[in-house]
């Protein structure tokens, strides 16, 4: 039985990276932020409303990350792709790895990723990470920025600023298999 998280802020990469590790080495794929993105949808609210909410909501991050925390002991092989569960999941997931971008690369990814301007999707995602920062250092005490504590969390930090999909899926397979995760 292996877990396997992928952490990262918005727009590293971690959903699509999430999506083909789990095809490439044949293991369940779980999201928080998809899951957040449905909620917000089920709420009939936009990403920033749904923020908003969430900010007076607590409840509603304890409840993804439960789900994430279930899905890691309930699945045989898992990638769970979330900003906390590396966090969350320290002492028992076998592999960790975050991705990292600056935020202008990160904020262009997502444009054209849902067809927004840059402004409009720069708001939104700095409303978004300061929301979460505040919020999961209120709920966990846990601080995404704190960089002491990535290099104790993580086995694998990787800027994908630079790097292709396939490059990023490659290292982290190789990573996987040095490691004995995967063979």
């Amino acid at each position: 039985m292996a877990i396997i998280t992928l952490s990262g802020l918005h727009g590293t990469g971690k959903s699509t990276i999430g999506k083909l590790l789990s095809e490439h080495v044949k293991y369940y794929y779980f999201s928080t932020g998809q899951a957040f993105r449905d909620l917000a949808e089920d709420y009939e609210m936009n990403i920033e409303q749904f923020t908003e909410y969430v900010e007076n909501h607590p409840e509603i991050d304890k409840l993804l990350d439960q789900k994430a925390i279930e899905v890691a002991h309930n699945k045989k092989n898992v990638v769970i792709e979330s900003q906390l569960a590396s966090y969350l999941l320290k002492d028992e997931a076998d592999f960790k790895i975050l991705l990292t971008a600056p935020l202008e690369v990160r904020v262009q990814r997502m444009c054209e990723r849902d067809e927004s301007s840059y402004e409009e999707k720069l708001k939104e995602t700095t409303l978004r990470e300061t929301s979460e920062e505040e919020r999961f250092k209120e709920l966990y005490d846990i601080d995404l920025k704190d960089e002491i504590l990535k290099k104790e969390v993580f086995n694998l930090i990787i800027n994908t600023k630079s790097l292709s999909i396939e490059e990023i899926v490659n290292k982290i397979i190789r990573e996987l298999e040095e490691n004995d995760i995967i063979s």
